[in-house]
């Protein structure tokens, strides 16, 4: 089973979060500004490199919210032959401090935006759940 180690930041401010939309493979959904983490890379460097590459926003990663174990099975990875992938996703609060909302190029996100808590859009990965009641924003 392959395992992949990423971090996330749940970042909202005036009601508002901010999101990545996720599109790779034929496959796309609203979700955190994050992703995986590299060798050697603390997860805290990560998700604000994450946040800066997604988002193009500079962002300071606060409290730990959580960390969540979830297996995806082999059928749904985009190679099934490569068998389940154990998935663990450090999920940060975080701040922007700088910088100007700007849509990724070339990488696994098209674009960002900010949702108002009330109107977060119905096709997001189950990750934006998970993270919105580790931060008490959800039941």
């Amino acid at each position: 089973m392959d395992i992949r180690v990423a971090a996330y930041g749940v970042i909202v401010d005036e009601g508002r979060i901010l999101l990545a939309h996720w599109n790779e493979g034929g496959r796309s959904g609203w979700t955190l500004p994050g992703g995986g983490i590299d060798p050697g890379e603390d997860p805290v460097d990560a998700v604000v490199r994450e946040i800066a590459e997604e988002t193009g926003y500079v962002a300071e990663a606060g409290e730990l919210l959580g960390i969540d174990s979830h297996i995806v099975p082999a059928e749904h990875r985009f190679d099934p032959d490569a068998g389940p992938l154990h998935a663990l996703r450090i999920v940060y609060r975080a701040r922007v401090v700088s910088g100007s909302l700007t849509n990724e190029l070339d990488g696994s996100t098209d674009e960002a935006a900010w949702f108002s808590l009330t109107a977060i859009p119905s096709r997001r990965v189950e990750l934006v759940n998970v993270a919105l009641r580790m931060a008490g924003l959800a039941d």
